[in-house]
């Protein structure tokens, strides 16, 4: 291959790449922006109250008790348009709901196997159309979660903690039927719903080569080419999926996501009322936009598909805040660190408006440090009142800008969080030096 062969082959797979990384990066925007999800798990276990699927795999109940849930599980109150009302009231931009969890119960009517709502359920109906559709009336991005062990299944490896099946080894037609099984939910969901965001789940038990997961990858892209899909496919994933911990530095994944639950449990627990309080969401869902990722945040409605009083006050509260302060969370990215404002902040996508978070009340004053801009102006989001600040510390001889200080009066906080806008002279810029030293002999 002669260099002028090398050089247009090197220029054509550079431009390719170059391409494929603007498709990537196209194809997340929204989800970079959008900012808050709501996650659902609803199934068998909301009808006891129990852990979902864990529960038998881990002994605590048998497996044949646990599937006489089916009995009491029947959305007779379910208003999948309600539901996605006060999603979109809670300021979410997306939803995910858990079409099917490791027990291998499936919320829509599916071609595979006969363990679902419409065919093994007091309920004798798909669930998951109706909300889907509900979700694309109302302009929100459609996240399915998937479950990708069924341990259910009698023909997947693992059953219970201390009991597995079966090794691929010794029979691999039998993981072989349980591929096509689980490959044709995919494609089922891939075609039936065409999901904005596919949530996977238990990617642990198999390597990504036993689970197919490059094939799987682009299957659904096949469908989809601007489809998104989460961490949990054994690395074939567009973002990163901490979960119920925020991490306490921030991650160095481009896109990530927290999910968490209100209280301690996934799906609807009745005993469990350790709620987290409104304060306590905003604070963390502020530290998450702040260091540039998103919350899917999770309700757990009832076995009849009513959500519980606590959630929905919960979601009322949060959208009355989000509503109040969208300027400083859809379209932001992550703010400044916190060594220079002690709390969340974030930007605007120019970076000439930085939003400080303010939480409780700061006594008068808010502190910037090391803040290299001119301010030109300062307001309280969602109300507009302007503020003023004066400069301590900056001297003539020296780069290091001083203190900031921005009188903040009692009458303008927000009875949860409290955003000031700053608007700066141009692209926010920082002192990160140590800091001059001048000496006198």
């Amino acid at each position: 291959m002669n260099l002028r062969i090398l050089v247009l082959f090197f220029l054509a797979s550079t431009s390719i790449n170059a391409q494929q990384f603007q498709d990537d990066k196209d194809k997340m925007q929204w989800f970079g922006d959008a900012k808050l999800g709501v996650f659902i798990h609803w199934g068998l276990y909301s009808v006891n109250g129990i852990d979902e699927s864990w529960s038998f795999y881990n002994g605590y109940i048998s497996h044949e008790d646990y599937l006489k849930q089916t009995s009491g599980f029947t959305a007779s109150k379910y208003n999948p348009e309600e539901w996605v009302d006060l999603i979109k009231e809670s300021g979410a931009k997306y939803s995910v709901i858990t079409s099917k969890h490791h027990d291998g119960f499936a919320l829509w009517n599916s071609r595979y196997g006969d363990f679902d709502a419409v065919k093994s359920a007091a309920a004798k109906k798909d669930v998951l159309t109706p909300f889907v559709t509900a979700l694309r009336n109302n302009n929100l991005k459609v996240g399915i979660y998937y479950s990708l062990p069924d341990w259910s299944y009698q023909d997947y490896t693992h059953f219970t903690r201390d009991s597995i099946r079966y090794k691929i080894g010794e029979e691999s037609k039998r993981w072989d039927k349980f591929l096509r099984f689980y490959q044709g939910q995919l494609k089922e969901l891939s075609d039936n719903y065409n999901p904005d965001l596919y949530w996977f789940d238990g990617d642990w038990e198999h390597s990504s080569e036993e689970w197919e997961a490059p094939k799987v990858r682009q299957m659904l892209l096949d469908k989809n080419p601007n489809t998104i899909l989460n961490s949990r496919l054994k690395g074939h994933g567009d973002y990163a999926t901490p979960e119920q911990g925020m991490p306490i530095t921030r991650p160095k994944d481009e896109y990530w996501e927290l999910c968490m639950t209100m209280n301690n449990s996934w799906g609807y627990q009745k005993n469990d009322h350790d709620y987290k309080s409104l304060n306590q969401i905003i604070g963390i869902f502020t530290d998450v936009i702040g260091n540039g990722g998103n919350l899917l945040l999770d309700i757990g409605p009832k076995a009849d598909g009513s959500i519980p009083k606590e959630q929905v006050a919960i979601l009322k509260g949060l959208g009355r805040w989000t509503s109040k302060h969208k300027e400083a969370i859809y379209g932001t990215v992550a703010g400044i660190p916190k060594e220079h404002f002690y709390g969340a902040s974030t930007l605007s996508k120019e970076g000439n408006i930085l939003y400080l978070f303010v939480k409780g009340n700061p006594e008068g004053e808010v502190i910037v440090r090391g803040l290299k801009n001119d301010i030109n102006r300062i307001w309280v989001v969602g109300e507009g009142t302007k503020l003023s600040h004066k400069v301590v510390g900056s001297v003539y001889w020296s780069e290091y800008p001083g203190i900031k200080y921005i009188q903040v009066p009692d009458t303008v906080f927000d009875e949860n969080m409290t955003v000031l806008a700053l608007l700066l002279d141009g692209k926010v810029d920082l002192y990160r030096e140590d800091g001059a030293v001048i000496e006198s002999n």
